[in-house]
């Protein structure tokens, strides 16, 4: 399918990864409260905002007595426009499927737990030996993934996952060689790919069934967390902020180089790294959700991979993923911000080697090291792999090609949305410097200068004409004092500043 082409029935155009920004407009007294006009913008354009109206914020607390007057509904407005800064930026809250029903209600007011349970019901028609335990509701952070704990009906102890997705904005495969490509996941065996017990698709979404793991992920482990818990509650607000162990971050992060390493080499596509996408058994991290890829679904960290051109190949958003990862089993939560300036205390100066590799202002700007670079750096090249388990995965070459098309496609909507960051970013600079207290002093300045010239080639021009005037007539008119000049130009007082 070519890029751009027509998408596919089904196919949501809307990525909900890129960011909603809220500015408090105006405010309004309706008899006995205050309501809030609200501008909402998803992403760089202007063009792509709109008006909330009615909506009374919690935030900060109420005021019983004069809480109608002026200034206090302006001190009011500024606290809630910093409730709401705070909520659009913080990457895990902003993905919330309430922050975005309340930003941007058009779009997602559907109720996809019960348009998920439609699409599961319509499967167990045609596979009645799966039963649904109970809805695990909101462990994952996509508003269109859902998950639900599953037993099979002869096997009533063993507890399986079916997750279940609908397609995303970066979905390029045609319908067959998507349908073909989800069913061949349950074939991939790799010590550290999660083994997909069952997957099937239709042309608008896809369903897979894993067996259900008590320990949970990567993320779990970091965060000290129980994998059924939502994901606000698990990772949001942590109690304990700790990283792992020197050997355990040596280990975990070889394996999840070697299966990176895996799929890079096999052409398949993946661009899904973060720690809940790796599932822990014992002393083993598995990769999860290699579907996302198909489905077209965005990154966890587009919102940051997107601000810098050089990340523009789905190998290298691999590598920019695997350092905030790192960051992550290092320090025991995400970095503050990215590019990071410098880095915390580490167990080691080999991490943050690595670190300063994929995460810093120089790897930002002039781009990611390879899967291979990485594994001869010293924090993994002495890392001793144990596995009797035999990679396997075989892909059709048809397949490999519509992958390889797809890659593409995925990768040129990346590097056009950069290249749109990239000219706000420039444009907002320039105005910024336009506005700015020395730009406006530089202006009135040049200004005054102007004025001043101007003043004295009037001055200039009277007194030539003056002079020609009394050579051509004897008659007598009134001398201008030498020590009076005609007054400077009063545009001086309006120039534009």
């Amino acid at each position: 399918m070519a890029f751009m082409e027509k998408p596919p029935a089904g196919k949501v155009l809307l990525d909900d990864t890129v960011p909603l920004t809220a500015a408090i407009e105006a405010s309004q007294s309706l008899q006995s409260h205050t309501e809030y006009i609200i501008r909402v913008q998803r992403g760089i354009s202007v063009e792509n905002s709109w008006q909330i109206a009615g909506l009374s914020l919690p935030l900060p607390p109420k005021k019983l007595i004069g809480n109608m007057d002026r200034e206090f509904i302006a001190a009011r407005q500024k606290g809630l426009q910093n409730y709401l800064n705070v909520i659009t930026t913080n990457h895990i809250l902003s993905n919330c499927e309430l922050v975005k029903k309340f930003l941007d209600p058009n779009n997602y007011s559907a109720n996809y737990t019960e348009i998920a349970l439609q699409h599961v019901s319509m499967f167990f028609r045609s596979e009645p030996k799966w039963e649904v335990v109970e809805p695990l509701k909101d462990i994952g952070w996509r508003i269109r993934k859902k998950y639900f704990l599953m037993k099979i009906k002869n096997q009533p102890k063993e507890r399986l996952v079916l997750s279940w997705a609908d397609l995303g904005p970066d979905k390029y495969l045609s319908d067959k060689d998507f349908q073909c490509l989800i069913k061949l996941l349950p074939s991939c065996l790799h010590p550290n790919i999660y083994r997909v017990t069952f997957a099937t698709a239709s042309e608008s979404s896809a369903l897979l069934i894993r067996m259900f793991n008590e320990k949970g992920t990567l993320k779990d482990l970091i965060y000290k967390a129980k994998p059924k818990d939502p994901f606000l509650k698990k990772y949001c607000n942590p109690k304990k902020i700790q990283g792992l162990e020197l050997q355990q971050i040596k280990t975990y992060g070889r394996q999840i180089l070697e299966v990176l390493k895996f799929l890079h080499d096999k052409g398949f596509p993946y661009g899904h790294l973060h720690a809940s996408n790796v599932m822990l058994e014992g002393d083993t991290c598995r990769l999860l959700d290699l579907e996302n890829s198909l489905l077209g679904l965005p990154s966890f960290y587009r919102s940051y991979f997107s601000q810098f051109r050089k990340i523009n190949t789905l190998e290298s958003v691999d590598i920019h993923c695997f350092g905030h990862l790192l960051y992550e089993m290092t320090y025991g939560r995400p970095p503050d911000s990215v590019p990071v300036d410098s880095f915390p205390p580490a167990p080691s100066m080999a991490v943050v080697a690595v670190l300063e590799s994929t995460l810093s202002c120089e790897a930002c700007k002039n781009g990611m090291p390879t899967v291979s670079r990485l594994l001869q750096m010293p924090l993994f090249n002495d890392v001793l792999l144990t596995t009797s388990e035999k990679p396997q995965f075989k892909i059709p070459t048809k397949l490999k090609e519509a992958l390889r098309i797809a890659k593409e496609c995925i990768e040129k909507r990346l590097v056009e949305e950069q290249k749109q960051i990239h000219q706000h970013r420039r444009l907002t600079r320039a105005q910024s410097h336009h506005g700015s207290e020395e730009e406006r002093k530089k202006r009135k300045i040049l200004a005054r200068k102007k004025s001043k010239r101007s003043g004295i080639e009037n001055n200039e021009e009277q007194s030539t004409k003056h002079n020609s005037n009394n050579s051509g007539s004897g008659a007598s008119s009134p001398l201008t004092s030498p020590s009076s000049p005609t007054p400077p130009s009063t545009a001086v007082e309006h120039a534009p500043f």
